[in-house]
């Protein structure tokens, strides 16, 4: 079934966090290109993790691509070729795990913002200094190939920034490529301090655009931007924040106190939010109580 057609009668559960699920199995991610690398060193580990989330109730698998980028592997010695592949094995190791569980499962590839490929919380922060055409010509390579591996759709998410949305939607407008676009939000705005009726604005009107909303967030930052995008849009909209803790870019490490999602994904659901997961710091098991909750509310 196409994701589009599931989400106009259905919630859908997604995963929890890629980096939450190799760190809980044991994998070392403290590198600038997170848990990117383990498709260079350890693809069973990325499709462990993708089938782990499967189990715990997840019907849809974010790809390892949030930080593969052309740059960033080219900084370790690989070829365009040889990191065009990885972005592709990113699609077919979730597709893979996607294989091994019965009921309608959904890759999406995921699409991080410039920020995460500088790995120092830029993502956190936005207004990178960069032009539009800077930005485009940073995303398109690797938007063309994701989508060229198959996925259902893109997630572009994490994006801190207005105008590093306008440049990705510039680049997916006319593919007919299905995407979401996820802000990064903090305290009713974006994380760059941009209004958020601005923000999900600019996704009106892009056919290719599913659902939109936001992630990598405090749970308590999800309330007014469900409202805010359902009713700017009209779109499906899609939620999966971290567990409450916030990234230390400098000590590379969460810090604070976590919260559990499964509680206030009823409330999301009701104000219209129809993909519901968790992102940092939300593993399997949170993702398993989420998605018993969610049964339970629709029951």
């Amino acid at each position: 079934m196409e994701l589009r057609k599931a989400l106009t009668d259905n919630v859908v559960v997604l995963d929890g966090g890629m980096s939450t699920a190799l760190e809980q199995a044991g994998h070392d991610l403290s590198d600038s290109l997170w848990s990117a690398r383990l498709l260079l060193t350890a693809p069973d580990a990325i499709r462990a993790a993708h089938l782990a989330y499967f189990h715990a109730g997840a019907q849809v698998a974010i790809t390892s691509s949030y930080q593969a980028t052309f740059e960033g592997f080219a900084e370790r010695g690989l070829s365009p070729e040889q990191t065009a592949n990885l972005l592709r094995a990113s699609v077919s190791l979730a597709r893979a795990a996607a294989s091994e569980v019965d009921g309608p499962r959904w890759v999406a590839a995921s699409v991080g913002p410039y920020g995460a490929m500088l790995a120092d919380g830029s993502e956190y922060r936005g207004r990178y200094g960069l032009s539009a055409r800077r930005l485009e010509e940073f995303h398109r390579p690797r938007v063309e190939v994701l989508a060229d591996a198959a996925p259902d759709l893109l997630a572009v998410e994490t994006i801190p920034d207005v105008d590093e949305a306008e440049a990705v939607l510039r680049v997916v407008a006319g593919s007919g490529v299905p995407m979401w676009l996820s802000y990064s939000v903090r305290d009713g705005r974006t994380c760059a301090g941009q209004d958020l009726e601005d923000a999900f604005a600019v996704a009106a009107g892009v056919s290719e655009v599913v659902a939109v909303g936001v992630n990598c967030c405090r749970p308590e930052d999800v309330d007014e931007a469900v409202e805010v995008a359902r009713r700017v849009t009209g779109l499906p909209v899609v939620v999966y924040p971290n567990s409450g803790e916030q990234w230390n870019a400098s000590a590379r490490a969460w810090e604070g106190g976590a919260a559990a999602v499964a509680e206030p994904a009823r409330q999301w659901v009701e104000a219209g939010a129809r993909l519901v997961g968790g992102c940092c710091q939300v593993g399997p098991s949170d993702i398993a109580r989420l998605a018993a909750t969610l049964t339970s509310h629709e029951g």
